[in-house]
């Protein structure tokens, strides 16, 4: 596994999972908020955002390089330098990227990221892969590394997606 921390994962209803990621970033917040929060930094790691109107209300269209996959929503949450909330379509639901300052008291930033989705286990396997992923991308990008979307394979999902299946398997656990 990457130096990216595990995702973990609530579910409710059966069917409403809120995947959570918290990873401490040894960057100025300025610098993350840029990357999560900006039409000019969420290319660079994640997708096109295209509009990106920075206002709670203000529209939202995200658009992957997976082949060109695009969804619309609204900006359900907005605290300049602090909180980027995106809710959009399905499957991917609300994306909310929360900005602290380090726990150190240091320069770097906490990012607490939250992504509510409804669906399968298997689509919570998909995302919390497909996320882990993304953060992988965007620590090359906060390090100023230029992040190539080719170099990602499949592979990779799939491994990091066996590696979650194994900690969020719906029964219990065997230890030998």
């Amino acid at each position: 596994m990457s130096e990216i921390p595990r995702g973990r994962c609530e579910t409710h209803d059966g069917d409403t999972h809120l995947l959570r990621f918290v990873m401490p970033l040894p960057h100025p917040m300025v610098r993350v908020w840029a990357a999560v929060a900006t039409p000019e930094g969420l290319p660079r790691w994640l997708c096109a955002a295209d509009p990106l109107e920075p206002r709670l209300g203000g529209r939202v269209s995200l658009r992957w390089p997976d082949g060109g996959t695009a969804v619309s929503g609204r900006v359900t949450a907005w605290d300049p330098e602090f909180v980027a909330e995106y809710t959009v379509e399905p499957p991917y639901g609300r994306i909310r990227f929360h900005l602290e300052h380090g726990e150190d008291g240091g320069a770097g930033t906490v990012l607490r990221f939250t992504n509510e989705v409804r669906g399968t286990w298997e689509l919570k396997l998909d995302r919390l892969a497909a996320w882990h992923d993304s953060f992988e991308r965007l620590v090359e990008a906060l390090e100023g590394r230029p992040v190539d979307g080719a170099a990602w394979s499949p592979e990779r999902r799939e491994h990091l997606r066996e590696l979650y299946a194994r900690d969020e398997a719906p029964w219990p656990k065997w230890v030998p």
